[in-house]
C-alpha cells in the first residue's frame, strides 16, 4: 500500500523486451535501499524489484500492465515518480493508494497561477470511474485533491515543491498519465450499483 507521497524521481536508463514483457532499468537515489521482491510505485504503478545494482534497479512489466497504463510509452530518459510501500508505523500524509492504475488520462491544459500550476486532465468516463469535488485522486503516483470535478475531467493545483520534486514539471498538454481513483469512492459506487 502507498500514500501517494512521491519520495524520489527516477530515470529510465534501459528497456529490454522479453516476449510480451518489458524490463525497465531505473536509476535513482533510492536504488541502494531497495531489495529484490520489494514493491515500488512507478508513476502510480506497483512493480516488483527483480534486481539491484549500485544506483540502478530493474523491474518487469507484463503485457496486461503495459496495455492498461502509460508504461508502454516509456522510453529511455523518461522521469518516473517513485514511492516505496508505506511502513506499518508510517503516517498517511496522502491517501490510500494501491498502486493499481484504473485508467490512463490525458493532460488537456497546464497553466502557471501565481507560483503554482493548475493541470486539467481528461479521462474516458464510460469506464465508470468518477471524481468528486475536493476528493482524492492519484495522478502518476501523486496524491492530489480534485476541483472542477466533472464527468470525464478534473483539475488539480500543484504547489511549487511538488512541481519540482515530481515529474509534473515535465508534463505537457497531450501527455498520458496514470490515474488511480479513490478506493472508498470505488467501493461505494459498486455497492450502489448492486454488484
Amino acid at each position: 500500500m502507498f500514500t501517494g507521497i512521491v519520495e524520489a524521481v527516477g530515470e529510465i536508463k534501459a528497456l529490454q523486451k522479453e516476449g510480451s514483457n518489458v524490463h525497465f532499468e531505473i536509476e535513482s537515489g533510492l536504488a541502494a535501499e531497495l531489495k529484490v521482491d520489494q514493491s515500488v510505485s512507478h508513476n502510480g504503478v506497483c512493480l516488483t524489484v527483480v534486481e539491484t545494482k549500485g544506483n540502478r534497479y530493474r523491474v518487469t512489466a507484463i503485457d496486461e500492465t503495459l496495455k492498461k497504463t502509460s508504461l508502454g510509452e516509456w522510453k529511455t530518459g523518461d522521469k518516473v515518480n517513485l514511492e516505496r510501500c508505506m511502513p506499518a508505523n508510517g503516517r498517511f500524509d496522502g491517501h490510500i493508494v494501491q498502486g493499481h492504475v484504473d485508467q490512463v488520462g490525458t493532460v488537456i491544459s497546464k497553466k502557471e497561477q501565481d507560483g503554482s500550476w493548475v493541470f486539467n486532465f481528461q479521462y474516458d468516463p464510460s469506464q465508470g470511474n468518477i471524481t468528486v469535488e475536493k476528493g482524492s485522486i492519484c495522478v502518476n503516483g501523486t496524491s492530489l485533491t480534485c476541483f472542477d470535478s466533472r464527468e470525464g475531467s478534473f483539475s488539480v493545483a500543484i504547489i511549487p515543491f511538488t512541481y519540482e520534486h515530481t515529474n509534473f514539471h515535465g508534463l505537457q498538454v497531450g501527455d498520458k498519465v496514470n490515474l488511480e481513483f479513490d478506493i472508498l469512492g470505488k467501493y461505494i459506487q459498486r455497492i450502489l450499483k448492486g454488484y
